[in-house]
């Protein structure tokens, strides 16, 4: 997994820059460019500082709970209660592609500032997240059969038929050890793999809601987004954190995905502040970019939270041979897509 490590830092770096450079690039004034600006604009600064700090905290603090928890033996991985947590953190993810990202794709690629053709006879937001759900398993799919076609090329242990009745023994103890050891390291890569192109499509959104917060010059809607948006990164990290856990990476891969995830909005946030004279959220430019890239993080996001994250877990035996385990983890996921989904309205109020 060295390589395709290596590969994802890079690129998760590229597209990190790329988002950060993007909205000033494409965000200047144009023709579409009237904007209600709130008369108390002198105290949005303040605002923004604060939501930069508390999403910094909550961001930070729920990516590291998975691993702080782990130290309880009640909620140990190997325990029931883990399943329940999962669950939640999945909802929470399911909604923010359904009821955060995917409605604000649609909202910036169907705008009047983009005029009827094409933009509006054509489903552009919901194209955009078929195509990046359906290049998530694919590319989950080819970096899986790499590591499978990589571990089937590696020595196998030879099975010690003849000789002693010892040695035959020593040699099938040999074998199922090897076996074990083949299909615990084929999880962690495949934890690895999952955690990473997770992490890629919430970076995605985080640096554009971090820039529409920081563009921000209405104090009202600045608090109200700072509210929901702590909240969102918290429950997100939980879920990001989660799954980062389970991969068993170094103490230094975990330390840049952490980073990355809890520095990623309030960086946002910054360039956001930086470019509020010029920023203006109704440029076609600007509307196109945010809009396709909010709708690719949405197809990630859903395609992770129903195959990778609920499809593992509610088809594992351990839960389908556990009644009230499951009724639990059903409850779990609908109580956590159903907060996340009311942090909309109150992102909305």
């Amino acid at each position: 997994m060295t390589k395709f490590q290596s590969f994802s830092y890079k690129f998760l770096t590229i597209i990190s820059l790329i988002l950060l450079a993007g909205p000033i690039s494409v965000s200047s004034k144009g023709k579409c460019e009237s904007q209600e600006l709130d008369p108390n604009i002198s105290d949005a600064l303040k605002y923004k500082l604060i939501g930069m700090a508390s999403i910094l905290l909550a961001s930070a603090l729920g990516v590291c709970l998975p691993f702080l928890v782990k130290k309880i033996a009640f909620l140990h991985p190997e325990k029931d209660v883990y399943f329940l947590i999962k669950a939640f953190a999945a909802g929470v993810i399911l909604a923010t592609g359904f009821i955060h990202v995917l409605p604000d794709a649609y909202q910036s690629l169907t705008s009047p500032c983009l005029g009827q053709n094409p933009w509006g006879k054509f489903p552009f937001a919901g194209f955009v997240a078929m195509l990046s759900a359906i290049g998530t398993l694919m590319m989950e799919a080819f970096a899986t059969g790499h590591q499978k076609r990589s571990e089937l090329s590696k020595p196998q242990p030879l099975d010690a038929n003849e000789g002693s009745d010892e040695l035959a023994v020593g040699g099938h103890a040999h074998v199922a050890a090897f076996v074990l050891e083949r299909v615990d390291s084929s999880q962690v890569n495949r934890h690895r793999i999952i955690s990473q192109i997770l992490e890629l499509g919430i970076l995605v959104h985080s640096v554009i809601i971090g820039v529409s917060l920081g563009a921000s010059e209405s104090p009202k809607t600045i608090k109200s987004l700072i509210t929901a948006l702590t909240f969102h990164q918290f429950f997100e990290g939980m879920g990001l954190g989660g799954c980062i856990s389970q991969a068993k990476f170094k103490c230094r891969t975990v330390t840049i995905m952490v980073l990355f995830f809890s520095l990623t909005t309030p960086t946002g946030v910054a360039v956001g502040i930086g470019i509020s004279n010029i920023y203006n959220v109704n440029n076609p430019k600007a509307l196109i970019v945010q809009g396709c890239l909010l709708a690719a993080s949405a197809g990630i996001l859903i395609y992770m939270a129903l195959v990778d994250l609920l499809a593992a877990d509610f088809m594992n035996p351990k839960m389908l041979s556990n009644f009230r385990l499951q009724l639990g983890a059903n409850f779990a996921l609908l109580l956590g897509a159903c907060f996340m989904s009311l942090l909309a309205k109150w992102g909305e109020s």
